[in-house]
């Protein structure tokens, strides 16, 4: 009997409190808020800023002289070795002199013979001269004296002027570099006949020093360049001249800068672009004529620059660039804004964002419109909110 009473006050005392456990479990606790996302955000500062636009263009030698017979003849000798440099000067072709010579010989007699013929009417017209004054001779023969004279010193000028023709046709036989430079291939070799007016050069010799690098550039982004400029937007940097960077086929930066010379004064009809000339020295010759290059030419200053970097830049559905900025009560804001190029790894802002706008670059995925979040530097955020995650949720009761 004892037993039985005992095992009942048991069974009476688990059953209040199993019935005190759940009416306990019956009434749920209020779960907490959870905290707002961190967002890392870098605050918009105005800079000075170099702005340059990248062109795509060609080289041209600095200097380039076809090599040209003057004379007929017959090519007796070839004097240069084709690809090497020359001096202005330097002989480069022998054309048969032969006739040349002749030519010059003969002018050389006559001149002679026409210099005797002058000493004779100066003889007979000084005499004449004397004579007249005591009517010696007529006045007509007096005349002719004189008459003759000035013919015979007439025709020793021109027996001056054939003889140095002859000395030029006769130098013209050795055909010489008219600039220094490195000199191409030949396009006639010895016993080739040429003439003065052939259509075809011998050859053609480039001044590789220097170079050219002509580049095209649309008028529209020309003017715009100039407004700028002229509105203040941008500054003239202290250099007189616009530098010029290169960068070469393969990918590769060209080492030594160049200046921007001139634009040109007329615009493309079928392009509607201008070329722009600038000079490069090329002392080891690395620029050859007709390389393609990207010049990247420096259009100005912007001392007011607003720059965002790339990540903290979205497009929208039309297209638009936008801006997740941080605004008043720590809440996210979508930012509108307008983009004009890219420097480096930002965009450059022509409009949207002003000094001391807060951009978000990290946690764009936490982060929703009109939703407070919690703000650090960039880079200074949680691993997770740097990848964009988001955290999981407690677990329901």
């Amino acid at each position: 009997m004892q037993l039985i009473r005992t095992t009942k006050r048991v069974t009476l005392l688990a059953g209040i409190a199993g019935g005190l456990l759940l009416n306990g479990c019956g009434k749920s606790q209020p779960a907490a808020a959870p905290p707002p996302p961190e967002v890392g955000i870098v605050v918009i500062q105005p800079q000075r800023v170099a702005l340059t636009t990248e062109l795509p263009g060609r080289t041209a030698a600095y200097l380039t002289a076809e090599v040209r017979p003057q004379v007929n003849g017959i090519v007796q000798k070839r004097l240069f070795t084709e690809g090497s440099d020359v001096k202005a000067g330097q002989v480069l072709y022998q054309i048969d002199a032969a006739p040349y010579r002749a030519t010059h010989a003969s002018a050389k007699a006559s001149l002679s013979r026409a210099q005797a013929v002058l000493v004779s009417a100066r003889l007979k017209s000084n005499r004449y001269k004397e004579l007249i004054k005591i009517n010696a001779v007529s006045q007509q023969d007096h005349d002719d004296a004189y008459a003759a004279l000035k013919q015979a010193e007439a025709d020793v000028e021109s027996a001056k002027a054939a003889l140095e023709s002859a000395r030029i046709n006769l130098a013209y036989t050795r055909v010489t570099a008219p600039i220094s430079g490195r000199i191409g291939r030949s396009t006639v070799t010895s016993g080739a006949l040429v003439t003065a007016s052939q259509a075809a050069a011998l050859s053609t010799i480039q001044y590789l020093g220097s170079m050219y690098v002509d580049v095209t550039q649309s008028s529209a982004e020309l003017l715009k360049l100039k407004q700028n400029l002229a509105s203040g937007l941008l500054k003239k940097d202290g250099a007189s001249q616009a530098r010029v960077k290169l960068m070469l086929e393969d990918g590769s930066a060209y080492p030594l800068a160049g200046s921007l010379k001139f634009s040109e004064v007329t615009v493309d009809q079928s392009t509607g672009s201008i070329i722009l000339r600038a000079v490069f020295p090329n002392p080891k010759q690395t620029l050859l004529p007709g390389m393609f290059v990207r010049a990247i030419v420096e259009e100005g200053v912007s001392e007011q620059a607003i720059l965002v970097p790339q990540r903290g830049v979205s497009r929208d559905a039309k297209g638009d660039a936008t801006a997740m900025v941080v605004g008043a009560g720590e809440k996210v804001e979508v930012r509108p804004i307008k983009v004009s190029r890219t420097i480096g790894e930002n965009w450059l802002v022509s409009d949207g964002l002003k000094a001391g706008d807060r951009v978000i670059l990290e946690g764009l995925q936490r982060a929703k419109p009109g939703a407070p979040v919690k703000v650090v530097p960039f880079g200074g955020t949680s691993a997770a909110a740097s990848a964009g995650a988001v955290q999981p949720s407690a677990p329901k009761k």
